[in-house]
C-alpha cells in the first residue's frame, strides 16, 4: 500500500507585509516557497481563524510561490476583531469585501492567475472568489465544503442535531445562553459576543470557539482546543464567525451551488471527510454534482480538519499533481 503523503518541511516566509485594502483595514500577507514558482493562495477557514505556519506546508516549496492572507480583522490583520464592536468597522467586513481583497493581493503581487486553495469557510470564500473572477483561477482545491445554506448553519449551531453525538460538548456550547433564548442560538450569541463587557463576551467566545474545536477532528485534539480558547483568539474567531453566520454569509440562499457552472473550465479537486461533523458530506456531494468535471475524493476515516492523515494525503497529492502539470 502506498504511503500517505504528509506535510512538507517547515519553512519561513521570504516576504511579509500589511496591505491597506480600504475602509481602515490592513490585511496581513506573506509569501514563502519559490518566488518564481506556481502561485497559490491559501484561503483560511473560520471565518476568523487566520493563517498559521503549518498551512505553508501543504505545498512543495520548490515548486510553489505560497501566499497566505489573514482576512479582515483576523490573525495579524488590523484592526483585530477582539478590539472593537464599532458597527461601522464590521459593516465593511463581508464576503464581497474579502473577495475584492484577494483581487487586490493578486494584483499587488503581480500574479496573473493562481491556484486557489481553501477549506471549510475557506471553501466558501474560494468559491465566491472563483465565481466572480474565474479568469484569475488556474485551479481550485477545496476541502470540507461549506456554502452557508440555512440548513448547514442550523446543523452546527441551532437545532441540537449534534447534541446526540456530542451531548457533553453541546451542553458547554449552550451554557452561556439563557434557556428561553436557545431557540435562536446564533442570534443570542450575537448579543453576548458584541456586548462591551468582558464578563459577558469572553465566556461566550470561549464556549463558541471551544464547541467548534471539539468536533472538527475524529480524535480529540487538546492542543487545538487550548489554542482555540485562548481569550483574544477565541473572541476574534467567535465574533467574526457569528457576524458572517447571522448574515447568511452575505450570500443568497444556495448561491454558490447555483453558480457553480461558472467554474466548468477550472480544474478542481474536492476533498471531503466522510466523518465530518462540522460541514457534513451532503454539501460536498451537492457541489460535486454541479461540478462533474471536478475530482471528488471522500476520505473514509477523516473528520473536518485538514491535518487529519487521509485528508492531508489527498490535498498534498492534489497540489503536487497541479505543480507537475
Amino acid at each position: 500500500m502506498e504511503q500517505r503523503r504528509t506535510f512538507y518541511p517547515e519553512i519561513e516566509p521570504y516576504a511579509v507585509e500589511h496591505l491597506p485594502v480600504g475602509d481602515g483595514h490592513e490585511i496581513y500577507v506573506e509569501q514563502s516557497g519559490n518566488p518564481d514558482g506556481r502561485p497559490v493562495v491559501f484561503v483560511h477557514g473560520g471565518p476568523g481563524s487566520g493563517t498559521s505556519p503549518r498551512q505553508r506546508r501543504v505545498f512543495d516549496p520548490e515548486r510553489y510561490r505560497i501566499v497566505l492572507v489573514d482576512q479582515r480583522m483576523a490573525g495579524r490583520s488590523r484592526p483585530h476583531a477582539s478590539t472593537t464592536v464599532d458597527p461601522r468597522v464590521w459593516a465593511t467586513n463581508t464576503t464581497w469585501h474579502l473577495v475584492e481583497d484577494l483581487e487586490r493581493v493578486r494584483e499587488h503581487l503581480g500574479v496573473d492567475r493562481w491556484q486557489v486553495f481553501g477549506g471549510s469557510w475557506g471553501s466558501t470564500l474560494s468559491l465566491a472568489y472563483a465565481q466572480r473572477h474565474p479568469e484569475r483561477v488556474g485551479e481550485l482545491v477545496l476541502r470540507g465544503i461549506f456554502t452557508l445554506r440555512r440548513a448547514e448553519l442550523a446543523w452546527m449551531y441551532e437545532r441540537g442535531h449534534l447534541e446526540h453525538v456530542y451531548p457533553d460538548h453541546w451542553a458547554d456550547y449552550v451554557a452561556p445562553v439563557a434557556p428561553d433564548r436557545r431557540h435562536a442560538m446564533m442570534e443570542a450569541y450575537h448579543e453576548l459576543l458584541f456586548d462591551p463587557d468582558p464578563q459577558v463576551h469572553l465566556p461566550a467566545a470561549v464556549a463558541w470557539s471551544g464547541w467548534e474545536s471539539r468536533i472538527i477532528t475524529v480524535q480529540p485534539d487538546e492542543d487545538g482546543y487550548a489554542k482555540a480558547t485562548e481569550p483574544a483568539q477565541a473572541l476574534a474567531f467567535a465574533r467574526i464567525e457569528n457576524h458572517y453566520f447571522t448574515h447568511g454569509g452575505f450570500l443568497r440562499e444556495g448561491q454558490l451551488l447555483a453558480d457553480a457552472d461558472r467554474l466548468s473550465a477550472v480544474p478542481t479537486v474536492i476533498v471531503q471527510g466522510r466523518l465530518d461533523m462540522c460541514t457534513p458530506a451532503r454539501t460536498a456531494f451537492d457541489l460535486a454534482a454541479r461540478m462533474p468535471h471536478a475530482e471528488f475524493v471522500v476520505v473514509p476515516d477523516a473528520g473536518h480538519a485538514f491535518s487529519e492523515p487521509g485528508t492531508l494525503d489527498a490535498l498534498v497529492r492534489a497540489t503536487d499533481r497541479f505543480a507537475a502539470g
